[in-house]
């Protein structure tokens, strides 16, 4: 039996070869994952069984054919999927979506970031297969290897048995791979134990592509969730002397964190404009808000802001669940005050499907990409610079009588230029803030000169702001969408490279509302997804019939800290806090997620 199995016949072999190359092939994947996220995964033994279930999978073309030149046709396509999962991750910290495949073409204006992506471990991928093909070319063509395919199914099969009955014991596929993405430390093993395939089928069930048993109580549990979540939150008004704003513009800085702010390289400040903001008396100023974005990023982080929800777990909400019900800041402010909202952006409807979901949200209007005239561009996609978008939004409001004397508003705008990789053409650059030949760790120094970029065009909108003769009734929040440098961060801080020490070790993105009814600094950790009910304490909307999953910073009761959706990992205090609001707390994600899949919010349009 050890013979038919091991035999030298069948292993000193080109299939032997091939299955080496592919085996080594998944291995240097897990390994390349582990190496941007963690090697727990490589001890739990389902990884070694599924992965060599996979590689005996991907022996099915030269099973068929018995051609080594169509099995490395085939394994250069393989390899292309690997490598688009890491570079992927790098990113957003987990692999493909099911559904984000479809997205494809969206790529084309990220070519610059998908480039940045790559790792020099990543040529390891070509370097094994084609060792592989020049070493089974030089071995005797298989056709006298006795019982072949008996022995190949057999080989299937037993591997395919281990792997069933461990998800057996662990209550099934779903659940299996489910219960690694709830342990901080497992959060990002799904995709190594179980390869991109059973991340794509754990995707598409998640997102109920593939039907899952679902909890009949479901919504009985959300309910009650919603109901103890209020009750230890409690509800929190201004003081009875101090007036809501009733205009709320938003300007969402593309991955703009905090640490910037308040700094200076070359005895210049990186940030001037924001140092002056947030400096004043009238400005509400919070640093730390933990991103709390996944898949989605951008759309992730409207999300967190404008509904007061966490992203779904699996699946980007705004491609899969785009037409559930979505109570946001843009209803409640209408339902109020008749506000009309407007989304300005330098980017396509079709990018994470923000057309279907600015209507979603209750935009009135959107000004999007086909709207400016790209006359300064940014990044290998040519997209519109910030300097540019916001000359062209205030003289585009001020011509179209956008925003009419009288009128209450909400304006969102999204920029473009602090997209990775962070690269500002030269005739936009400042000449006096020039980190170039200085020393700089190279991504430090683009991303410093993009921050001071960005930050000395926003006065463009506050100067018009402040014209307006409304302006006593309007805020102006400014934040970043998400944190800006993913992967990359622990690289820049075990560098040692001038600039590494500013850098901050936290993913935290600033909260700062200009022109606040009430300023003051909040120097806590807290979440993306308090952001929301905050808003609402500003605007007057304690009372709007959807308060969000978040705690508004005006709460005593507030716990300070926040949890990571990509990771799962806890930052700030939480020492004080009781056993039954921590696991309220702790349980926001999974309500969150079920409250768009389950179209929960319909109910409370009803």
């Amino acid at each position: 039996m050890i013979q038919w199995f091991f035999g030298s016949d069948l292993w000193k072999s080109r299939f032997g070869v091939m299955v080496a190359t592919c085996f080594l092939t998944m291995i240097w994947f897990v390994v390349d994952w582990c190496m941007g996220t963690t090697f727990r995964a490589m001890s739990i033994w389902e990884l070694w069984v599924n992965n060599i279930l996979a590689a005996l999978l991907l022996m099915i073309p030269f099973m068929i054919t018995r051609k080594v030149w169509v099995q490395f046709f085939w394994l250069i396509l393989v390899d292309l999927l690997l490598m688009a999962n890491l570079m992927y991750s790098r990113t957003y910290f987990t692999g493909i979506p099911l559904e984000s495949y479809m997205l494809v073409t969206n790529l084309k204006d990220f070519s610059a970031s998908v480039v940045d992506s790559l790792r020099w471990r990543d040529i390891g991928f070509p370097i094994i297969l084609i060792g592989g093909v020049i070493v089974s070319a030089r071995m005797p063509r298989d056709k006298f290897i006795a019982g072949i395919w008996p022995r190949y199914i057999t080989l299937l099969v037993l591997p395919a048995v281990g792997s069933f009955l461990g998800n057996h014991y662990k209550g099934g596929f779903y659940n299996a791979y489910d219960s690694l993405g709830r342990v901080a430390y497992t959060n990002s093993c799904g995709v190594p134990v179980y390869t991109v395939v059973g991340h794509a089928l754990f995707t598409a069930m998640d997102s109920g592509l593939v039907p899952v048993n679902n909890n009949n109580d479901e919504n009985n549990f959300i309910a009650e969730w919603i109901d103890t979540h209020n009750a230890l939150s409690g509800q929190v008004s201004l003081p009875d002397n101090v007036k809501p704003k009733k205009n709320l513009v938003i300007i969402l800085l593309e991955s703009f964190e905090s640490w910037p702010i308040g700094q200076s390289v070359e005895d210049k400040e990186i940030t001037p404009f924001l140092n002056s903001l947030v400096a004043d008396s009238t400005t509400f100023y919070a640093p730390y808000a933990l991103t709390q974005v996944d898949g989605g990023r951008s759309i992730d982080g409207q999300l967190l802001i404008t509904a007061g929800l966490l992203p779904t777990k699996g699946a980007v909400f705004s491609t899969r669940f785009p037409n559930s019900t979505y109570l946001t800041l843009n209803k409640a402010l209408k339902e109020k005050y008749g506000s009309e909202s407007l989304l300005l952006t330098v980017d396509q409807l079709i990018t994470w499907n923000m057309g279907v979901i600015a209507q979603s949200f209750g935009y009135d209007r959107i000004l999007e990409r086909s709207t400016w005239e790209t006359d300064e561009k940014v990044g290998s996609s040519r997209k519109l610079s910030d300097g540019s978008f916001f000359r062209q939004s205030i003289d585009k409001i001020r011509t179209e009588n956008l925003w009419r004397p009288g009128e209450h508003k909400m304006l969102t705008f999204v920029t473009y230029s602090g997209h990775n990789p962070f690269i500002l053409p030269d005739f936009l650059r400042d000449p006096e803030f020039d980190l170039r030949d200085k020393g700089y760790h190279t991504t430090v120094e683009n991303y410093l000169t993009m921050a001071h970029y960005t930050d000395s065009h926003l006065h463009t909108i506050l100067d018009y702001l402040r014209s307006r003769p409304d302006w006593d009734e309007t805020m102006v929040l400014i934040t970043g969408d998400h944190e800006g440098l993913a992967a990359q961060r622990q690289e820049i801080l075990n560098s040692g490279m001038k600039g590494s020490e500013l850098v901050s070790s936290g993913q935290y993105t600033p909260f700062i509302v200009v022109n606040a009814p009430v300023g003051m600094k909040y120097d806590k950790v807290f979440g993306q997804i308090d952001i929301y009910p905050t808003l609402l304490t500003m605007l007057g909307l304690q009372d709007y019939k959807w308060q969000g999953i978040g705690e508004t910073l005006f709460s005593r009761k507030k716990i300070p800290a926040a949890i990571s959706s990509m990771t799962g990992v806890i930052d700030g205090d939480i020492t004080a806090v009781d056993s039954i609001r921590l696991d309220n707390w702790k349980e926001s994600r999974n309500i969150s997620d079920a409250i768009i899949r389950q179209d929960y919010l319909s109910n409370y349009t009803k």
